[in-house]
């Protein structure tokens, strides 16, 4: 087994590189099977029955099989040449031939990764598409929200247009100053009658969407700056209503232990949590 640092920092004062973490999650087997989405490897985000007082963490990955297996290889392939200093090459036996993969239907499965070396912010802009395209529904579980001001208008404008947008966010989060500056954001999407619920039986870290029913997203990116502009993320967009149903009926299991939260009772919240939250709120480009 070779392991190695990735983007290794040698003078932590001076090293503006600490910024720029790899936030993907990818396994790949044989260059057939591959596994994407929240679940960090940790014996931290282990759920036992023996461990009653150890937080709970909700988490969704998702298992790829056949030809959508191939870009995730290749971004792994990227990034282990890249922190590695190597120059492993692709061949047959990284990336097998077309025909030799297992194929068990036809769902179609589009990877959008993104990262400081991008052109583009891909999977901002896929999840703004994803948003913008709904007619009926969006689903969003995320454990970090944050928003640029375009993800803010998107959810905004798509609730006042008749869209259903529910949003799964944790009760209890691993970073107590995140948690402030996110429900610094809550106000104006109540208000727009986008429905936010907290998470009640530990952290939900699940990054996931679904839209319309036929649309579903499963990856590593938080729905926050550092994941669409500093961050290496991927996620899996998968085009297939089977797939979505599953995810929405999954979202729908954890609202039953979760709390809306009421837009009248959050409005009148005591003065001194306001403060606090809209002080929080000025160093949320750092975050």
């Amino acid at each position: 087994m070779q392991a190695f640092p990735f983007f290794r920092i040698y003078f932590i004062p001076f090293a503006n590189r600490i910024n720029y973490r790899n936030h993907r999650k990818i396994i790949v087997v044989d260059g057939k099977k591959a596994y994407v989405g929240g679940i960090n490897v940790s014996d931290r985000y282990i759920n036992k029955e023996s461990e009653p007082r150890k937080l709970y963490w909700r988490d969704t990955h998702l298992r790829i099989d056949g030809p959508g297996v191939q870009y995730l290889q290749y971004l792994f392939l990227c990034d282990w040449n890249f922190c590695a200093d190597a120059d492993v090459q692709p061949d047959k036996h990284l990336f097998p031939r077309q025909n030799s993969l297992p194929v068990k239907g036809d769902t179609v499965v589009q990877i959008a990764a993104s990262g400081p070396d991008s052109e583009l912010p891909t999977i901002l802009f896929s999840i703004l598409q994803a948003i913008n395209l709904a007619t009926k529904e969006v689903l969003i579980t995320t454990p970090y929200f944050i928003p640029s001001g375009s993800l803010l208008d998107a959810l905004i404008i798509a609730s006042m247009s008749g869209i259903s947008v529910k949003m799964l966010v944790p009760g209890v989060s691993d970073s107590d100053l995140v948690n402030l500056v996110s429900k610094s954001y809550y106000g104006d999407l109540l208000k727009a009658g986008v429905q936010i619920y907290q998470y009640q039986k530990g952290f939900v870290h699940a990054k996931t969407m679904v839209a319309d029913r036929k649309i579903a997203i499963v990856g590593t990116a938080n729905m926050d700056n550092r994941s669409f502009d500093l961050n290496f993320e991927v996620n899996a967009i998968v085009y297939d209503s089977a797939v979505a149903e599953h995810l929405a009926a999954i979202f729908f299991e954890d609202l039953k232990v979760s709390k809306e939260i009421d837009a009248v009772a959050w409005n009148n919240r005591p003065g001194y949590q306001q403060l606090l939250e809209k002080t929080a709120k000025l160093v949320s480009p750092l975050l």
